[in-house]
């Protein structure tokens, strides 16, 4: 294109009369260019923020939570906490013979040995389906149709079974678990309780949520 300027519909370059300037015109103009670099600035911005905001998977996963065991006493539950992916999570503290009777009465239950990997990490897989013998980590979602068993530690009758050796017992369906979460046999719940990836900060601190050996 050559020197002429385009300015009210004259163009100039060709007449020695001054050109009427079209002020709305211009002052549209400038509006208009200055709309136009505002939007790419603000394009430019949106991969930049996005750049800092999680991932869709990483919400989904939900995000680790710490959870403080140092006041747990032998034989009691930690939970539910309502925490980790909105699921309610059961921590135990066992003593030795809760720990050996793991190993022992494993007759009565559908899956003793942990053969359904997608319920537990690769280092649960042990008679008492955690890092540590003493220390179990659980959700507290019964496998059948998701409500929430009631713990039941100790080792005594109970009005649900004669000869229970300490566990849970979802009140919904009647389906029951053993101390490490493992399921009986002949109840509704197909799977033992799931294990949910965890690791130990401390001793006494446990991180939900992130792969890691005692």
């Amino acid at each position: 294109m050559s020197d002429e300027a385009v300015t009210g519909g004259v163009t100039s370059g060709q007449s020695d009369v001054e050109p009427v300037v079209n002020e709305k015109r211009r002052y549209f103009l400038i509006g208009a260019t200055s709309a136009v670099g505002g939007v790419g600035v603000v394009g430019a911005a949106v991969p930049f923020v996005q750049s800092w905001m999680p991932s869709a998977k990483a919400r989904a996963a939900g995000a680790p939570i710490k959870i403080d065991i140092s006041k747990l006493k032998t034989g009691e539950m930690l939970g539910p906490i309502q925490a980790w992916r909105g699921k309610p999570i059961f921590i135990i503290l066992r003593d030795a013979g809760a720990v050996a009777r793991l190993e022992q009465n494993v007759g009565a239950l559908a899956d003793p040995d942990s053969a359904n990997v997608e319920m537990q990490p690769e280092y649960a897989v042990n008679p008492w389906r955690s890092q540590r013998p003493e220390i179990g980590v659980y959700i507290g979602i019964c496998t059948h149709l998701g409500c929430s068993p009631k713990y039941f530690g100790e080792v005594k009758a109970q009005p649900f079974n004669e000869n229970w050796q300490g566990g849970w017992f979802c009140p919904c369906h009647g389906s029951s678990f053993d101390l490490a979460g493992r399921v009986v046999k002949g109840v509704p719940a197909p799977d033992n309780l799931e294990v949910p990836p965890y690791r130990f900060e401390t001793d006494t601190l446990i991180v939900i949520g992130e792969e890691g050996r005692a």
